[in-house]
């Protein structure tokens, strides 16, 4: 088990040390192209973590191996695919894409996490994401705001919940932040992944569910779904006239990253060679306007920037779990 000063400590050596071959790597001998290589997720087919390595793996097929799959190692809220990457060869034919929950959050919410930062290699940052609250047919037409949701959740307890694509990721987390700061009861329910939830939501059996913007976007486009509240520091550039939680009183400014990584044991020269594939096909125009499609704002980058990311994060949400008391056992 990592403890939380270990884990901070381990960040803190990761920027300055752990990744300075990186920028140092004149590699002697060229890491051969492979014959497979797949990119992990953690979360099931469909969803936004799914599209986008799907994509990259498209990019990259011909160039960082003959052939790019994507395996799909769904539960315990990405965890498992996390694991799958850790127990995989470190020879870069096995990448993982993962939002930042499953590194920045977890440390502090599972005190018996299976994993630690060290078993993890930092590669390139895939893209960035809001999480929004939205309500589907088990909410009146009547709810249009975030306001009117609170008011209608408290005149109606037994209704009152949230999904979210699982214990102790960021749309769980800024549900239960801002059920503090609202002083709002709601009960959470935990899915394995995004599609799920959302087709709950659709169907009526759940009320609100907090998460990815880009798994919404299609429905509400069709009228089906309404986003009330963005999690961001700034309205999303795809649901312009949603306010943020900090426009509606609420002090929380929080965006999810998807990630890309390697397993930790890799050599600085495999770190080099899969963080260029990755922002080779991240940089293609087509990619980019793809993930639009899904609110995605592609953002590649290097290992070492991708490290510092990290770190920042980690920082803000170990403040705002030790506000919450919060903890996946809770």
């Amino acid at each position: 088990m990592t403890t939380r000063r270990q884990f901070t400590q381990l960040l803190a050596a990761l920027v300055p040390t752990g990744l300075a071959p990186l920028a140092q790597a004149q590699a002697t001998k060229p890491v051969p192209m492979p014959d497979v290589a797949k990119i992990i997720s953690g979360f099931p087919a469909g969803g936004t973590v799914d599209v986008l390595a799907r994509r990259v793996a498209d990019k990259m097929r011909g160039h960082y191996a003959g052939t790019v799959l994507v395996e799909n190692k769904p539960g315990a809220g990405g965890q498992i695919g996390i694991l799958a990457l850790r127990d995989s060869p470190a020879d870069g034919t096995n990448l993982l894409l993962t939002p930042s929950s499953m590194l920045s959050i977890y440390p502090y919410t599972y005190p018996k996490l299976r994993y630690t930062l060290e078993e993890l290699a930092p590669v390139s940052l895939g893209a960035t994401i809001d999480h929004g609250l939205a309500v589907g047919p088990g909410v009146p037409d009547s709810v249009q705001t975030f306001k009117d949701f609170l008011a209608w959740a408290a005149a109606n307890p037994d209704k009152a919940n949230f999904g979210s694509p699982g214990a102790g990721s960021m749309p769980h987390m800024v549900g239960v932040l801002l059920g503090q700061m609202a002083k709002a009861d709601l009960r959470h329910i935990a899915y394995r992944g995004t599609v799920p939830g959302v087709q709950d939501l659709l169907g009526g059996q759940i009320s609100a569910f907090w998460g990815p913007i880009g798994d919404d976007l299609q429905y509400v486009r069709a009228g089906k779904l309404r986003v009330l509240a963005i999690a961001g520091p700034t309205r999303s550039v795809f649901l312009p006239q949603v306010p943020t939680l900090a426009e509606l009183g609420y002090p929380l400014r929080v965006r999810e990253w998807y990630g890309f990584f390697l397993p930790g044991k890799a050599t600085p020269e495999t770190v080099k060679r899969a963080s260029e594939g990755v922002q080779a096909a991240l940089a293609q125009p087509d990619l980019v306007e793809y993930g639009k499609q899904y609110g995605l704002e592609i953002k590649p980058s290097s290992a070492a920037e991708l490290a510092q990311m990290l770190k920042a994060d980690a920082d803000q949400w170990r403040g705002l779990i030790k506000q919450t008391g919060f903890t996946a056992e809770s």
